[in-house]
């Protein structure tokens, strides 16, 4: 019960304002670093430079960020567009 508590507690981190700086475009295949409230984000881009992968937590002296990791899946139309995109929690980021 106790993994169930801090994984809803995390996701309930993802709210809209979170999810509109993810949603912006930022330079193609890049690791991108920056802050959102207590936390320090990291997230790798795609080749259209959409955030696909998040790190989000607190950064220890090696620089590497210990908290939790999302992936975003994204479904396209046959013309490329995005029909639909959400986070999964896909567990901690540096153990």
């Amino acid at each position: 019960m106790e993994d169930y508590n801090r994984h809803t507690i995390k996701m309930s981190v993802m709210n809209e304002a979170l999810l509109k700086l993810l949603d912006k475009s930022y330079a193609p295949s890049q690791l991108v670093e920056t802050t959102y409230k207590k936390f320090d984000l990291a997230f790798k881009t795609d080749e259209e430079g959409l955030p696909i992968l998040l790190f989000m937590g607190t950064k220890d002296k090696e620089g590497k960020i210990r908290g939790e990791r999302y992936a975003r899946r994204i479904v396209r139309d046959e013309e490329g567009k995005i029909v639909k995109s959400h986070w999964d929690h896909k567990g901690r980021a540096t153990p």
